[in-house]
């Protein structure tokens, strides 16, 4: 475990994932992220990449081969590098190798940098494309917050605020693929209210979002926090049945149509990086 930290927020990391594990208030003592706890969820905030989502019976097809990968991909399973830039920012870095290979045919580096800055940590996912071959990928972010985050609140005293929407088109989900048709729910306001059967479905996928930023609020006090995602086009919101936390979710990619072709060129929300490209997105928590 490895940490940054300022005089407010103080972060932790796995470097199996570079996978955020903690994010503390100093002086409410308030962690904003999920326990972890295994019974329901034992992650906290892995990183999906190469894929975002289920693929078609979890394969695709590059240049005439069949691959296979799993749900989210390979990232949040392996080891990082690290490199603690200041004592509020850190940088992890995975790069291809003989294994990511043989599933994933393509050079790469992938980098997450945290880095604190007063109330806020930034989340910056940079790609580089070492090839002379264009690189296809996806990428996104599955934070888990704690929901209650505070003594003498539940679970259902929590919303959800949209900051610039009044509607919200769901695409359905079957099987982990992505379905054309949708469901409405319109908000109050902005707010979306939390409730357990939410999720007893699946996660709510969302296409067309006009927000890009949504807050973590309830109606006892005003401990909470605003998640920025500017930049990202896709966006999921999941919780494990009956667990105590919700997933806020940005993503540059999305999980397989159910009509999908399995072709990874073809498959929606790839990003296509040329040769010696650089791509980067960053998601950010301002707690408060």
């Amino acid at each position: 475990m490895v940490s940054i930290s300022n005089h407010v927020l103080s972060a932790s990391f796995a470097t199996k994932g570079a996978e955020l594990q903690s994010l503390l208030d100093k002086n409410t003592v308030i962690n904003y992220l999920w326990s972890g706890d295994a019974n329901y969820w034992g992650k906290f905030s892995p990183v999906l990449f190469p894929i975002v989502g289920a693929l078609k019976n979890n394969t695709y097809t590059h240049n005439g081969q069949n691959y296979e990968l799993p749900r989210h991909g390979f990232a949040r399973d392996m080891e990082f590098a690290y490199e603690k830039l200041a004592e509020d920012e850190i940088l992890f870095t995975l790069t291809h190798n003989v294994d990511t290979l043989k599933n994933f045919p393509f050079a790469f580096q992938l980098n997450l940098r945290y880095k604190l800055a007063n109330h806020t940590l930034f989340c910056t996912y940079e790609v580089i494309n070492p090839a002379q071959q264009n690189l296809f990928f996806s990428v996104g972010g599955h934070p888990a917050f704690a929901v209650p985050l505070t003594k003498n609140t539940t679970f259902e005293d929590y919303f959800l605020q949209f900051n610039n929407d009044e509607k919200l088109s769901i695409h359905q989900i079957s099987g982990g693929l992505v379905c054309d048709e949708t469901t409405s729910i319109s908000l109050n306001q902005g707010k979306l209210g939390l409730n357990r059967k939410l999720f007893y479905t699946d996660a709510l996928v969302f296409k067309a979002l006009k927000s890009d930023t949504i807050s973590l609020l309830n109606t006892q006090n005003k401990h909470g926090l605003d998640f920025n995602f500017k930049g990202f086009p896709y966006f999921g919101i999941w919780a494990a049945k009956d667990a105590n936390f919700v997933c806020l979710e940005p993503w540059c990619g999305i999980a397989d149509g159910i009509n999908h072709t399995q072709e990874l060129a073809q498959k929606e929300g790839m990003n296509c990086l040329p040769p010696n490209g650089f791509w980067q997105r960053t998601w950010s928590i301002t707690c408060f």
